[in-house]
């Protein structure tokens, strides 16, 4: 078996050390233009030349979960595109979303201005059955969010292109149940893959839909979100504010009003980082799966776009 790895901005040597540890018998190396075919590609944003020089690829295994920058790409033909399932993220978003959740529902960034201008007040209690929570995209981590709010007693909502069952969670799905689940929510979680159909999903018609009050939390893409229609919702007093910790541009660019505005709390793409370990071991079983003819997991669909 044939391996090469081609990450770009990635410190490449702990994957090689890693995937070699796991399988000992591989021929395993890092990419370099002219490099002999491989059978199996580990892959973070590869140029387009690496894919035109590698036609006999069997699969390409993307070690972040979002796939929408490859499939701008030309593929081999019968390459098979295969994302993490999971690679210790999942926990991760979950801690994430429901920080920023929790954080909004019992006001602490009021309390803690407060607390840094010398004012000791207390504000009325919320009530949790006010603030239902909208998740939009039950894939493993759009699920593993879901269940963890529903434990903190929060009305959660989801909303799936085909219809789920998740234990704790209102499902909606399709075109058709997508304004109901809006109106349905307060707060709206974004853990949707991004394609065609979803980009620009979160934009003012989406927005407003919202009950009043709404707060948005985007972990997803950038590219998702139409920015100047959550700052003019934000401005008219619909939108209470938002948690982004993804951009259409990254790094955020200096002077983007998404800096200082405040009701808007940003983080550098960090909410849901890949945990290597776990991914090495996952890649290599899907590998070894292969190998045997058998189907894996996380095989991505072109049409769908994920």
């Amino acid at each position: 078996m044939n391996i090469t790895l081609c990450c770009t901005d990635t410190k490449i040597e702990p994957w090689l050390q890693g995937l070699a540890a796991a399988l000992p018998h591989a021929h395993i190396s890092v990419w370099q233009p002219g490099a002999p075919q491989a059978d199996y590609a580990v892959v973070w944003a590869p140029p387009q030349q690496f894919l035109d020089e590698q036609p006999a690829l069997r699969a390409l295994f993307n070690i972040g979960a979002g796939v929408d920058a490859l499939l701008k790409l030309r593929m081999p033909p019968g390459c098979q595109i295969v994302r993490i399932d999971d690679g210790g993220m999942a926990v991760q978003m979950a801690e994430y979303v429901c920080h920023a959740v929790v954080r909004h529902f019992r006001e602490l960034d009021a309390y803690e201005g407060d607390m840094r201008a010398g004012r000791w007040g207390f504000r009325r209690p919320r009530v949790r059955s006010e603030f239902p929570v909208g998740v939009m995209g039950l894939g493993v981590l759009g699920e593993r969010v879901a269940r963890a709010l529903a434990h903190f007693d929060f009305p959660v909502n989801g909303w799936s292109r085909s219809p789920k069952v998740v234990d704790g969670v209102r499902g909606f799905s399709g075109a058709e149940g997508f304004h109901d689940f809006l109106a349905a929510s307060r707060v709206l979680v974004n853990l949707l893959p991004l394609t065609p159909d979803t980009q620009d999903i979160i934009n003012r018609d989406t927005l407003s839909r919202l009950q009043p009050g709404g707060y948005v939390i985007n972990v997803a893409r950038g590219a998702h979100l139409v920015e100047e229609d959550l700052l003019a919702l934000i401005d008219s007093g619909h939108i209470a504010g938002a948690t982004l910790d993804v951009f259409r541009t990254e790094p955020l660019p200096v002077g983007h009003p998404f800096w200082t505005h405040p009701r808007i709390t940003a983080t550098p793409h960090t909410s849901a980082r890949t945990m290597r370990e776990e991914s090495i071991a996952q890649i290599t079983r899907k590998m070894a799966a292969m190998e045997r003819g058998e189907a894996v997991a996380g095989t991505v669909d072109p049409g769908r776009g994920y």
